[in-house]
Parts: structure tokens; C-alpha cells; sequence
């Protein structure tokens, strides 16, 4: 069992729950930085495990067993309970190509007749959505080819991930770490990425990942 595979894991149930790491925390009753990125390694840079106090608080706030973290600590991609939710058919598009002019009107809802349409679990959101990821900027959540639903109606704080859309159209999948009267920052869950900051004025819209499908 390497760290990594843990955090993966913690990183994975969270996106199942519709959660960022901190938002699963805060779930579980503990202090939302447990699961940050910075309370992964020691001041020496040593690797540092969660506690199993904190895993159990976890799997008693999700739901999830402990089978279900073990398979995903052991490299399944989501928990196989999941499948048996409701699910109904969502718009779907490439991460990549939805810059392209014609896939959101101005409220950043989708639209046109380019989208795909995949089944995934159903969500209250009439105007939910779902992206295909391209690229490696925010592994190890989200990785090439997995699919994430989108709601714009979802309530964002700042730890949340999301979908933002810039002025100059370019649509990305971030987290949340910074929001302001007159700033924004996002940045990728890859260390290899460095962090984004816009005005307010430069992000067209941003719309929180309620989901995962891996």
C-alpha cells in the first residue's frame, strides 16, 4: 500500500460524494484542511498517512464501507455501489473542445446541437452537464477520459471544484481556492501546474462538479 493510493482513494470518495477534499472533511466532522494537499507531507517532506480515526469518520459520513475504500486504495476507478443509483442521460462534450464557440449561451448553460449524450447518475440540476477531462491538470481525481457532471446551479465556496470559463473563452476544470470582491484564483490538483489568477471581471462564469464518473 503506497501513500499515494490513499489520497488517491480519500480523493476519489470525495468526487463520488459530490465533494472537494475539504468539503469531505467538513463532511466527517473534521478540520477541512485534514485532507489538503499540504497535510500530505511532513515539514521533512516525508509522506504522511491519514489517521484512521479520520477514515472512519469518513466512511460513517459517506456510507461508503470499508471494502469500497479498499478497492479504491487497490486502483477501482469508482465505488461499485454507485451504479445502482438513478441515472438519466446528460449532455456531454469534450473539456477541450468546449471552448469552441456555440456549446454555452451567455448564462453558460449548454447549448447547441453538438453535444453528445451519455447516462450518468441523475441529478436535480435540469441544466446539469457533463465534461469528458483532457490533459493531466488535475489528477489524480480526474483523469484523461473520465467524465464529470457539471451543475450550474450548485452552490460554489471556496474549496470547491469547478468548471470556469474565461473571457477569452477557454473552458478548465480547477479548484477553487481563492474568490474575492475582485479576484479569483484557481489552481490544479498536479503540483506540476501553477496556480491561475483572474479579476472577477475575466471569469465568465463558473459552475461547481457535483460528480465523477471514472
Amino acid at each position: 500500500m503506497r501513500h499515494e493510493d490513499v489520497w488517491r482513494a480519500i480523493d476519489t470518495l470525495a468526487a463520488e460524494n459530490g465533494l472537494s477534499p475539504s468539503g469531505l472533511a467538513r463532511k466527517a466532522g473534521l478540520d477541512p484542511t485534514s485532507f489538503n494537499l499540504s497535510k500530505r507531507r511532513a515539514p521533512d517532506g516525508k509522506s504522511r498517512w491519514p489517521s484512521t480515526e479520520s477514515l472512519a469518520k469518513v466512511l460513517a459520513a459517506t456510507g461508503a464501507a470499508l471494502e469500497d475504500f479498499s478497492a479504491l486504495v487497490t486502483g477501482a476507478r469508482t465505488i461499485p455501489e454507485r451504479s445502482s443509483r438513478a441515472r438519466t442521460r446528460i449532455p456531454l462534450i469534450g473539456l477541450a473542445q468546449a471552448g469552441s464557440a456555440g456549446f454555452f449561451d451567455d448564462g453558460g448553460y449548454p447549448a447547441g446541437a453538438g453535444w453528445d449524450e451519455v447516462e450518468l447518475p441523475s441529478t436535480t440540476d435540469p441544466n446539469a452537464y457533463a465534461l469528458s477531462i483532457s490533459g493531466d491538470s488535475m489528477e489524480p481525481a480526474y483523469r484523461l477520459g473520465d467524465a464529470i457532471i457539471v451543475s450550474p446551479a450548485a452552490p460554489i465556496r471556496t474549496g470547491d471544484r469547478v468548471v470556469a470559463r474565461d473571457e477569452h473563452g477557454a473552458v478548465m476544470a480547477k479548484l477553487l481556492t481563492r474568490r474575492t470582491a475582485s479576484r479569483i484564483e484557481l489552481t490544479s490538483l498536479n503540483p506540476a501546474y501553477p496556480p491561475l489568477h483572474y479579476t472577477t471581471g475575466q471569469i465568465t462564469w463558473l459552475h461547481r462538479i457535483i460528480w465523477a464518473a471514472q
